[in-house]
């Protein structure tokens, strides 16, 4: 398995962890909220949606985009061979606000957004079947946060937000009421 099939694979087995923890929670569940400034469960999910499409659309782009000689191909950035996890501790605040690309802005229901979710991997392993392991250092298109961030880092973000989200959804789920 070479590094590009391992992070996808990563990021696969989040996904997994994220839909196992909701599957099975009701739809009246999943619009129950603590207060308003906490989203709830379809919140949750939609924005991992948009921020997963948003992610792999612009990764897709860039990559192109270097190909074509449109963009400058380089290997040099601020955060060169940090790990996302390094990344976000150095660039995010406590209470990071979501850029409105990604925010949950459509909801309906829960049933829709992780269905929808789910097949965020079948793009996923598309575009890593594009993407090519001599390219995964090189600098992706920036994170709205965290800014400049190669291919490895862009792959090892959507796992890393997808576990984050899951750990709010757990917090989420224990305080629920009983219904």
């Amino acid at each position: 398995m070479n590094q590009v099939q391992k992070l996808v694979k990563e990021v696969s087995a989040a996904r997994s962890r994220y839909l196992e923890l909701i599957a099975n929670v009701s739809e009246f569940q999943a619009r129950w909220k603590p207060n308003t400034e906490v989203w709830n469960i379809i919140e949750n999910t939609e924005h991992l949606y948009w921020a997963e499409q948003g992610g792999i659309l612009g990764m897709w782009k860039t990559l192109h985009a270097i190909r074509e000689g449109e963009m400058i191909r380089t290997y040099e950035f601020n955060h060169k061979d940090l790990t996302i996890e390094e990344v976000v501790e150095k660039t995010w605040q406590p209470l990071e606000q979501v850029p409105s690309v990604a925010a949950p802005r459509l909801g309906g229901s829960l049933s829709f957004w992780r269905t929808s979710f789910l097949n965020m991997q079948n793009v996923l392993e598309a575009f890593a079947q594009d993407l090519q392991e001599n390219e995964l250092r090189l600098q992706a298109q920036h994170h709205p946060i965290s800014g400049p961030l190669d291919f490895h880092q862009r792959l090892e973000f959507l796992r890393f937000h997808i576990d984050r989200h899951r750990g709010q959804i757990s917090q989420l789920i224990a305080t629920m009421p009983v219904f």
